[in-house]
């Protein structure tokens, strides 16, 4: 996540303080990727030395605010136009220990996969109620729609991800299974009722906002 490119887009709505920008981030993102005011005014800094923000006086409450300049501007669009770079994808932990896992002396690596699976789709079904409690939030406008909808499409990022995770958890199980030797094969697993169950739910959860907008705007 650009905490960098995040802080800009929030001052391009206008001048900001430090604490302010990190409550306004963790709204937008529902807490997903929390920061401290450490980071805000670090990255501030260094946002400053760049010449893409300056500081723009005082709220009444002494709190020195920040504006975004017109070269901050720019590079905010640039982002924004710029695809995410996935030419060197993120260290992934659950990657790192299936490759480790393989092979490995004593690690049953199925337990292993069975033991992530439950916790994928736990985080999976958690994800969901999210998402359904973000859907009530914009639909009652209790709260800022432009906040919730941001949390909605963090949300069901997070929901797709998991979704993929547990589907690639059952293929990793499919094939040890297919690599394993005659005596240890046995029955070839299908994708866990589980996993079906859950990745039913979340993606017709997913797909449930198109149909509510459409009913609202009727």
């Amino acid at each position: 996540m650009s905490i960098r490119h995040g802080l800009l887009a929030l001052l391009e709505r206008g001048p900001r303080y430090g604490s302010q920008l990190r409550t306004e981030f963790e709204s937008r993102t529902g807490s997903t990727w929390p920061l401290n005011v450490g980071q805000v005014y670090t990255t501030l800094a260094r946002l400053e030395r760049d010449g893409l923000v300056a500081p723009d006086g005082e709220d009444p409450a002494g709190h020195t605010l920040y504006a975004i300049t017109d070269p901050g501007r720019a590079e905010l669009r640039q982002w924004y136009e710029r695809p995410v770079d996935r030419t060197n994808p993120p260290r992934d932990e659950l990657s790192i220990k299936l490759a480790m896992a393989v092979g490995a002396p004593g690690v049953d690596i199925r337990a292993v996969i069975q033991s992530q699976r439950h916790a994928t789709i736990k985080a999976m079904q958690d994800y969901t109620r999210l998402k359904a409690q973000a859907l009530a939030e914009i639909e009652s406008g209790r709260s800022g729609e432009r906040d919730d909808l941001a949390w909605l499409l963090v949300v069901e990022q997070l929901i797709f991800q998991t979704e993929a995770e547990a589907r690639w958890l059952d293929h990793c199980e499919s094939r040890l299974v297919r690599l394993a030797g005659p005596a240890d094969r046995g029955a070839e697993p299908t994708p866990s009722q589980a996993t079906t169950t859950a990745t039913a739910t979340a993606s017709a959860a997913a797909t449930d906002l198109p149909r509510r907008a459409r009913t609202r705007r009727g």
